[in-house]
């Protein structure tokens, strides 16, 4: 019913019956509901568990219901939430030797139940994560944990197996994969948490909102939690309409049925710049957006090469976020303290592009597509239906790619089965792909590594392109183990250096993301990674 409600407005809107701008007595627009936030997601979530989140969607969800130890204020700086403060070297956080990280928990932290937020929580979220029989998308940063002391219920005690720079952004806070901590006296009773009853219906969390109801493919209702232990949020509620649908989504940003669009698509640019009692908010992600390459199907580097070559990147950036995004060279934005202004784009040359197939020994066949010993160089390109610039791309990248003798398959799936973990069958964590065009959230540090080490190849990682080279190991430990920046700098260097070199992964534009909200929506004010992190601060 609210779908039609909202065609009939356009169609009123479209005949001259528009929505007249006017402002209530407590100074908000008159669409406006006070107090309640809704938000568009694109996709449906597979579970409400904050350590089985494999994607965005996910992660901005469990932080509303979810703190960390370690969050990040809007410039991208450490700021505590559990945690008292932030451990470094100076407070004593930090060991001498960089491999004891003590935390000193908040005493006014509790559960939704009662129940104190202790050092129990942070040991048992731990080990959930790194449990094998748990469906987490990474471990990356929490399998180097030798093992947490607990001395009192508000002191962590936790000890590396090696120095790792970007711990401390990283241990339950807002780098690689951000986890909250989850409560383990209603979860440490399981022997996985894969199927449980908390997944859909998590009535126990600690942060500024709480679980009212899931209907699954149409909304979830949050509430505020009144004893939140940083203040009472200023909104009543929080209602996340699922729409798979951009155009629908942009529709009911007119109409004002919605509030926000969670992470819009560069695509609706042109239909939302301007849209009356909204504004568009630009948010600096270290992220990107970018093909990846499955390694273990195409192991030939001329071939990776060629298929960069081939693809008109300029063009691409340009037609498709209307000159709003800046062409990438490699992973690291160029805002970021460890990108390397030396490496040089990745041209358009389709004549080399032909020239390296040849050299690896695939030559033109009577379609028109290269072949081998026989067979066709027919490559799967993945991604998600519900993100309208990404089905954009995947048409040009399959002409693109045509043109140098290289045939392209297109499938798109749901979010939440394209990014799943391995154990629900999620497409990019069991390789079942050649291409994905997908976009990345890296976090407040410049850390990679859970994309390019090896042992962070599915499942448990996020190394989706099967990238292994000794090299990028050795790199990648300099990064890893050295505190300093000058150090780290020269070591993130060579990592992009061979990135440019091996092209596992072809990086597109650098990620300013697009939010799209309601002029009446305010303290909205994102982090690098994460939008949700002051939520208790927003109003409407």
């Amino acid at each position: 019913m609210k779908r039609i409600l909202a065609t009939l407005a356009l169609a009123a809107l479209a005949t001259g019956c528009a929505k007249v701008a006017t402002q209530n007595a407590g100074g908000e627009h008159s669409w406006t509901r006070p107090g309640i936030l809704r938000i568009a997601l694109q996709q449906d979530l597979k579970n409400l568990n904050p350590l089985l989140n494999s994607n965005t969607s996910d992660g901005f969800v469990a932080r509303l219901m979810f703190e960390p130890l370690i969050s990040a204020d809007d410039k991208g700086n450490p700021v505590p939430i559990l945690a008292t403060v932030v451990p470094d070297a100076d407070n004593g956080g930090i060991s001498k030797d960089g491999l004891t990280i003590t935390y000193h928990l908040r005493k006014d932290a509790f559960w939704t139940d009662g129940v104190p937020v202790t050092s129990k929580d942070v040991k048992w979220s731990w080990q959930a994560i790194v449990n094998k029989n748990n469906n987490v998308a990474s471990t990356n940063g929490y399998d180097i944990i030798a093992g947490i002391d607990t001395p009192d219920a508000y002191t962590v005690v936790v000890h590396l197996k090696t120095k790792v720079s970007p711990f401390v952004n990283t241990f339950f806070a807002e780098s690689d994969q951000p986890y909250p901590v989850a409560p383990a006296h209603v979860l440490s009773k399981y022997p996985n948490i894969n199927q449980i009853p908390f997944n859909t219906a998590p009535t126990v969390s600690d942060g500024p909102f709480k679980f009212v109801r899931w209907d699954r493919g149409d909304h979830i209702t949050l509430t505020r939690n009144d004893k939140f232990f940083l203040g009472l949020p200023k909104l009543k509620e929080i209602v996340l309409h699922i729409i798979p649908d951009e155009n629908t989504s942009v529709n009911e940003l007119k109409t004002h049925d919605i509030d926000w669009i969670y992470q819009a698509s560069i695509d609706n640019y042109p239909a939302l710049e301007g849209i009356p009692g909204t504004r568009i908010y630009w948010m600096d992600v270290n992220g990107y957006e970018s093909i990846q390459i499955n390694t273990a199907h195409l192991p030939d580097p001329r071939v990776r090469q060629a298929i960069a070559l081939a693809l008109d990147k300029p063009e691409l950036v340009d037609k498709l976020t209307f000159g709003q995004e800046k062409m990438a060279t490699e992973d690291i934005p160029d805002w970021l303290w460890a990108h390397d202004a030396s490496i040089p784009p990745s041209t358009y040359d389709l004549t080399k592009a032909k020239a390296l197939l040849a050299q690896a020994g695939w030559t033109p066949g009577p379609s028109g597509i290269v072949q081998k010993n026989g067979q066709p160089l027919a490559l799967v390109l993945v991604s998600n239906n519900s993100n309208v610039t990404r089905r954009k791309a995947a048409v040009q990248i399959q002409e693109n790619l045509k043109l140098a003798g290289i045939g392209v398959q297109i499938k798109f799936f749901p979010g939440n089965q394209l990014f799943a973990p391995a154990g629900e069958g999620g497409i990019l964590q069991l390789g079942r792909f050649d291409l994905s065009l997908a976009g990345w959230y890296a976090g407040v540090d410049p850390d990679n590594s859970s994309q390019f080490l090896c042992d962070k190849i599915p499942p448990g990682g996020y190394n989706y392109t099967r990238y292994c080279n000794p090299e990028m190991e050795a790199a990648q430990k300099m990064a890893l183990e050295n505190y300093d920046l000058p150090t780290r700098k020269i070591a993130y260097a060579k990592i992009q250096e061979l990135l440019a070199r091996d092209t596992p992964e072809i990086f597109t534009w650098y990620e300013r993301q697009m939010q799209p909200i309601s002029v009446d929506f305010k303290g909205f004010d994102p982090n690098p990674v994460e939008e949700a992190w002051n939520a208790w601060q927003w109003s409407i």
